[in-house]
């Protein structure tokens, strides 16, 4: 699996993970679907992604997103 396709299996995990942890245990964790969407904000302006270091780190190669 590429860094891309990883990126948007995190986020998306992320966001599907605190959206259901707000409906069924507490509305603050609204606030981690918050950050993911302005990490992907800020990430998309800037280029920078703290997620790709990371995965970088664990041996992940950058690759198409979609074959």
């Amino acid at each position: 699996m590429t860094i891309e396709r990883m990126v948007l299996l995190v986020a998306g995990t992320m966001v599907l993970l605190s959206t259901l942890l707000s409906v069924y245990h507490a509305t603050e964790w609204l606030y981690l679907t918050g950050f993911v969407g302005a990490n992907l904000m800020f990430s998309a302006i800037t280029g920078f992604c703290p997620m790709v270091l990371i995965l970088r780190k664990l041996g992940l190669k950058h690759g198409p997103v979609f074959r």
